[in-house]
């Protein structure tokens, strides 16, 4: 497949300030109270709320939220993360999954994001948790559709086979930059093992969508990001979510450029092309952004 000429961005842009379409409207107080007052009262963590998503307004006012199991403190310090980390973190809450489903059925959800912060201290990574999340969300409410955004489990087989046990609609794994950024973004992943994960999932659960993401303006090269593209689809992975990176405080990593929505187009045209399902590729674009919409996608493409 040919590959389109070199893309229009911002790279020579000042990054001290957002570009236009970078710019969001503060999020109304009474529509988005709500929903940070249910998630107090039910102690839960989101990661709207901890990693500072530009969407939280347009999210919260429409009743959805990607929940963040297992604590608010990471135990990796990725440079690009507003999550804080604590070594060791809190231990794990045996009533998380079922106040975390009652929050499901008080939003009425249809589809149900779940994350989690890493958790490198627990022998299985978090999975156990993962799982009770789901089976407490299944029992709850059995006609929600339910995604996970995993870590890497470190590699951990069990790890993974223990979460997709519970049969989740949507496995999302992100790779996050691309690998010759990998020492200074995510300086405790692995390229190739977040690949192998996608690849493990298609492979033992076939009924499984995947989905992976990544940021751009990082540093990466556009031929970078197409060819990150490329090694996603080769693993047969369905979605994919690409958005511009927004650096949290000057002790994170710097914006390195803006990249512009005409880009953006470019790089959803050719993810398109390479047949994956769904690329949804936006400069305000997240992981979890319109993750609902995959409902929709089950219908149009059954497994």
């Amino acid at each position: 497949m040919a590959r389109p000429s070199p893309l229009s961005t911002a790279a020579g842009a000042s990054t001290s300030a957002k570009p236009p379409w970078l710019r969001v409207k503060a999020p109304v107080q009474e529509r988005v109270g709500p929903v940070s007052h249910l998630l107090a009262d039910l102690r839960l963590n989101t990661v709207c709320q901890e990693a500072s998503c530009p969407n939280i307004g347009e999210c919260f006012a429409a009743g959805t939220a990607t929940f963040l199991i297992m604590g608010p403190h990471c135990t990796r310090a990725c440079p690009y993360c507003d999550i804080d980390v604590a070594r060791p973190p809190r231990p794990l809450d045996p009533s998380e999954p079922q106040r975390l489903a009652e929050a499901v059925q008080r939003l009425e959800l249809k589809h149900v994001v779940i994350t989690s912060v890493n958790r490198d201290d627990l022998a299985d990574g978090g999975a156990a948790q993962f799982a009770d999340c789901v089976t407490a969300v299944r029992q709850r409410c059995p006609g929600a559709t339910v995604e996970l955004l995993v870590p890497d489990f470190c590699g951990d087989h069990k790890a993974l086979a223990l979460t997709m046990a519970t049969a989740p609609e949507v496995l999302n794994h992100n790779v996050e930059t691309v690998p010759r950024l990998y020492r200074r973004v995510r300086p405790q992943g692995r390229y190739g093992r977040s690949l192998h994960l996608l690849e493990q999932v298609r492979h033992h659960w076939p009924r499984t969508y995947t989905k992976s993401g990544l940021m751009v303006g990082l540093g990466e090269e556009d031929e970078e990001v197409l060819t990150v593209l490329e090694d996603l689809r080769q693993r047969q992975v369905d979605i994919v979510t690409i958005g511009q990176y927004l650096s949290p405080g000057p002790k994170h990593l710097p914006v390195a450029r803006f990249v512009t929505p005409e880009a953006f187009d470019r790089f959803r045209e050719y993810g398109e092309a390479l047949g994956f399902l769904q690329v949804v590729s936006t400069p305000l674009t997240r992981s979890s952004y319109h993750a609902e919409q995959v409902q929709r996608l089950m219908v149009e493409h059954p497994r």
